[in-house]
């Protein structure tokens, strides 16, 4: 079996073109009706978005990305943004990405919330993020320069990869990133003991949310997704999530997130979140997982927010190593 790190660098800049991206912009400023093109329609070709079609560079150069899951994307198909949001209760980007790609970056505001002078002074030929976050800020966005929205983020993240890619003109490169992530997910699922053993073995997601009630995420998400494609069983209180994507509680409650197999996030602080509090009750060491030593606790920024191809990579190779064998 490849080892961890090599398969990593199977998602990350494998694909990349040789030579630096260049840094120009784009010699006109002029934009259009669908989506803010700023070049000729020789150089451009058409995406179709949550918002229409839109008219992008057949080769962006000053790409823009507003949410983690297009940052991801745009690195994992060796793209360079020149600019990226970050989220709200961290500064600096995602530590699993390559410090030597994310030190490159621009900061221009919070997720859901940019700084549009931040952006438009960046010069971009292409914005990357999707319409839940941004949806109310299309227009202004378009005026800067062509923006491509996904509907939504999160479950549909293998469906947004391939509109990032179309929109980055790198269709080849995201064939064999799935292809290579497919391989990957079936020598995990082999590592852990095969299908029948995943399909017996539940799992759940619980997240410590700071200022809301703790999450056990159901099965239309991100991490959700990535235990689909393993075969792992998942407890019934999953089919009970909101819209599919979570069932809440309180720390009086958390019994009810009693699984074989339970990992742990924190978003914001463990003790305003009640991470602290919680996994010291008795009814925390009362779960299954619990008193089986099959509790894991991961970095928030890659299990959850990191939706895409290199997060998935990479939470492929810690959940092997957690429990393989």
């Amino acid at each position: 079996m490849p080892s961890a790190p090599r398969r990593r660098g199977i998602t990350l800049g494998a694909f990349a073109l040789t030579g630096a991206l260049a840094l120009t912009a784009c010699g006109s400023s002029g934009s259009d009706s669908d989506g803010g093109s700023r070049t000729d329609a020789a150089t451009t070709h058409t995406v179709k978005t949550a918002m229409g079609d839109v008219s992008v560079p057949v080769a962006p150069e000053r790409v823009v990305v507003l949410d983690t899951g297009e940052l991801d994307s745009a690195l994992t198909l060796g793209v360079q943004p020149v600019g990226a949001t970050h989220s709200a209760t961290e500064d600096g980007f995602p530590a699993y990405l390559p410090a030597e790609k994310t030190k490159k970056l621009t900061e221009v505001g919070e997720i859901a919330n940019p700084n549009m002078e931040t952006v438009a002074s960046l010069k971009p030929d292409l914005i990357l993020t999707s319409k839940v976050r941004d949806g109310d800020r299309y227009e202004q966005l378009s005026a800067i320069a062509p923006t491509v929205m996904t509907e939504s983020t999160g479950t549909a993240w293998k469906e947004n990869f391939q509109v990032h890619a179309e929109a980055l003109g790198k269709q080849a490169e995201a064939k064999k990133i799935v292809a290579a992530y497919d391989a990957h997910v079936a020598e995990v699922t082999e590592a852990i003991g095969g299908k029948e053993k995943a399909a017996a073995t539940d799992v759940n997601f619980v997240r410590f949310v700071e200022g809301a009630d703790i999450r056990i995420y159901g099965k239309q998400n991100y991490i959700g997704s990535i235990l689909a494609d393993l075969g792992m069983g998942r407890p019934a209180i999953t089919d009970k999530a909101k819209d599919g994507f979570s069932y809440d509680v309180s720390p009086e409650k958390i019994d009810l997130a009693d699984a074989d197999v339970v990992f742990t996030s924190t978003y914001g602080d463990p003790d305003k979140a009640g991470t602290t509090k919680t996994m010291k009750s008795g009814l925390w060491k009362g779960l299954t997982a619990s008193k089986n030593g099959k509790v894991f606790k991961v970095d928030d920024r890659l299990w959850i927010a990191g939706i895409g191809y290199t997060a998935a990579g990479q939470i492929l190779d810690e959940f092997e190593t957690k429990l393989a064998g």
